[in-house]
């Protein structure tokens, strides 16, 4: 790897020693390889969360070229969710649960369009923005368990067989209970989680809500919602196509499982 003075963002030795089997396409010594696989993870990171465009790429990283057609096999090989799934597993098993949850957490982001991602936006008439909406579902404890998008007109009920369906895929069908805001109340969501072995369990505001209110088990998506808003690339729907904009959020929220470096680098 060439000298260069290190980002904050680059990945730490550590991070770096955990994730490379998953990277590892061909090998190190092949012909077609013209560039570091280390750098190039650091220039997808760098691309993430300082949010420039991939032609705007430093000097002192590999051409954006190189990153962005990297970066896409990676994407479409499926490699970061694997990481995922595997990172959740080790962290459940470290903090004394076991591997694979049984309860989850689902909500929904709207994300403001851009001209890049303007033919699919939306409008959120609650949220009172244009753009794409990012239905989530995480475990208990923060960690990624499925995602997909949608326009942002999308009402979050109709999401919901998709999304749980998802979740049980990504667990061999062990989640059997599911927290959602008041958005998600009503007997066809319900129903569409029920047709996945999942009981929806809405966690409503209180009545004397005066101010911020931290929601029992809700506060855990609120908050990795946060995390997502550090990367300046997924702050808004920059992304051509729905695919990548998921794609990117998977690789966020690895690089969060595997350390804070991603959210503390300014």
């Amino acid at each position: 790897m060439p000298a260069r003075k290190p980002y904050p963002s680059d990945v730490s030795d550590e991070e770096w020693s955990l994730i490379v089997p998953y990277l590892v396409l061909m090998r190190e010594d092949a012909e077609q390889r013209h560039h570091a696989l280390r750098e190039l993870f650091n220039g997808l990171r760098y691309v993430i969360r300082y949010g420039i465009a991939w032609r705007a790429m430093p000097n002192d990283l590999p051409p954006w070229s190189a990153v962005y057609q990297q970066s896409r096999r990676w994407m479409e090989a499926g490699y970061f969710d694997a990481l995922v799934s595997d990172l959740r597993a080790v962290l459940r098993i470290a903090s004394g649960r076991r591997a694979e949850p049984t309860a989850a957490i689902l909500d929904s982001r709207t994300l403001r369009s851009t001209p890049e991602s303007g033919s699919r936006a939306g409008y959120d008439g609650a949220k009172r923005k244009k753009g794409s909406k990012l239905h989530m579902a995480m475990d208990t404890l923060g960690h990624l368990l499925a995602l997909h998008v949608t326009p942002a007109s999308r009402d979050d009920r109709a999401e919901v067989g998709r999304l749980a369906a998802a979740i049980q895929d990504a667990t061999d069908e062990s989640v059997e209970l599911a927290y959602v805001d008041q958005g998600y109340t009503g007997e066809k969501p319900a129903g569409a989680a029920r047709a996945q072995g999942i009981t929806l369990e809405v966690v409503r505001l209180p009545e004397a809500k005066r101010g911020f209110v931290l929601l029992p088990r809700r506060w855990v998506v609120e908050r990795s919602f946060a995390w997502a808003t550090r990367c300046r690339r997924l702050v808004k729907d920059y992304e051509r196509y729905a695919s990548t904009l998921v794609s990117l959020h998977v690789i966020a929220f690895a690089c969060f499982m595997l350390g804070p470096g991603l959210i503390t680098s300014s």
